[in-house]
């Protein structure tokens, strides 16, 4: 296994640390994916053996300015030179009450790694690396477990006691193509027994199903898994309840989508084409989202993709003029290739679309009210009327001169 490196600007941080006796260990996700060959710019840093927060806010504001939220878990937040820090001291997690938020935490500067890591979700998490000594700490075999692809849990009990780690767990599988340890999977079927997913915020399982659409390399191993511990929480049971030839079909879109390139696409614009195509063939796909977000535009974008049916087999200029009205088409055309990437008319449409200027988005109208005031028209409801019709003119008749078009109009009586 490679060597474990890091910014070694990060230096300056740690030796300020150190000669104040805080020593600063590397620990999560960086570390984690370091090993899986994964680029990152969130570190994770454990400080041991500080008097206080007040020590370390000070001793970082040499750097740059600490963000003090997340405070109440004894986190601060840095970011330097293009990376985000969070700072955080040992602590125990005491289960005290239902749900993920339902912990007492501890906090105990004079943990030492091997303890403080206890309280870890997955082994692959609990690596850390001591920026002064220089080595890895592996108290629990995490990277074992990462060379052989294999997701386990630091204890078992302490996982149970946190339903949204299910999801977690099915998010990494899908992330990082691991297999479920034997114990643990049994354990996440007892939590779904339980229903113990039904204690969390639909805004919580929201965020990690964000992370599975966005992140996973095969998605479909989310869903699968998901299935097959019959999750019924949160709309799951109409997706699962899809008769097994469409489940698939939607698993292998994901797959499809996930694996294309996606250039300039924001993480929104992403997660709006995931989404769609995860609702493609539910009856009300509506009725999945909105146990899931509130988010409108999301709805909406989702909507629009699942309720359009375009013919591919009419690409005149009309029916795309027309379509680059309803949606943007470098969307719709993502969205097609995911569903049917063997269709050859897919790429005419694109071609078709990017020729005509619309691929991206609609055409301008020629005219607009300050046209038909110069005209004589006097502002009224009927406007919009007007204006709709000669836009409707302009693109069925493929009209590019607004003179042309205003030379076409016919003047309404209600509006002079």
């Amino acid at each position: 296994m490679k060597n474990f490196t890091y910014p070694h600007f990060l230096d300056e941080i740690f030796m300020a640390l150190e000669q104040n006796g805080i020593r600063a260990v590397l620990v999560g996700g960086y570390v984690r994916d370091f090993f899986l060959s994964l680029p990152s710019k969130d570190i994770d840093i454990e400080l041991y053996h500080a008097s206080s927060l007040e020590q370390i806010t000070k001793l970082l504001q040499k750097f740059a300015t600490p963000n003090s939220v997340g405070k109440n878990f004894a986190v601060i937040k840095l970011h330097y030179k293009g990376y985000n820090l969070d700072f955080s001291l040992p602590r125990r997690d005491n289960k005290v009450a239902k749900g993920h938020k339902g912990f007492e935490i501890v906090i105990d500067a004079e943990l030492n790694f091997s303890e403080a890591s206890k309280r870890r979700d997955f082994t692959i998490n609990a690596v850390g690396y001591d920026v002064i000594e220089k080595k890895i700490l592996d108290p629990h075999g995490g990277l074992k477990d990462l060379q052989n692809k294999r997701l386990r849990a630091v204890d078992l009990q302490s996982f149970s006691e946190d339903p949204l780690r299910l999801l977690r767990a099915v998010g990494f599988a899908s992330r990082f193509l691991f297999e479920i340890e034997e114990q643990l999977f049994a354990l996440m079927q007892t939590m779904v027994a339980k229903k113990q997913l039904h204690e969390l915020p639909k805004e919580r399982v929201f965020e990690e199903l964000k992370k599975i659409l966005l992140k996973a390399k095969r998605p479909s191993i989310a869903f699968r898994l998901l299935k097959k511990l019959h999750c019924s929480a949160f709309g799951f049971d109409l997706l699962f309840g899809l008769e097994e030839k469409k489940f698939l079909q939607t698993l292998t879109s994901l797959d499809n989508f996930a694996a294309m390139p996606k250039e300039k696409l924001s993480s929104q614009e992403h997660l709006e084409i995931m989404f769609a195509l995860l609702v493609k063939e539910l009856q009300k796909p509506q009725d999945f989202i909105t146990q899931l977000t509130t988010n409108k535009q999301l709805q909406k974008s989702v909507l629009t993709l699942h309720s359009l049916h375009f013919d591919l087999d009419d690409l005149s200029d009309y029916a795309i003029y027309k379509l680059a009205t309803q949606v943007n088409i470098r969307h719709y055309l993502l969205y097609l290739k995911a569903l049917y990437p063997a269709d050859k008319k897919i790429t005419e449409l694109e071609k078709r679309a990017k020729e005509l200027g619309v691929y991206e988005r609609a055409l301008e109208p020629l005219v607009g009210g300050d046209d038909l005031i110069k005209l004589g028209y006097k502002p009224s409801k009927a406007f919009k009327e007007i204006l709709k019709e000669l836009y409707e003119k302009q693109l069925r008749e493929g009209i590019d001169k607004k003179e042309k078009l205003l030379n076409l109009l016919v003047k309404h009586s209600s509006c002079t």
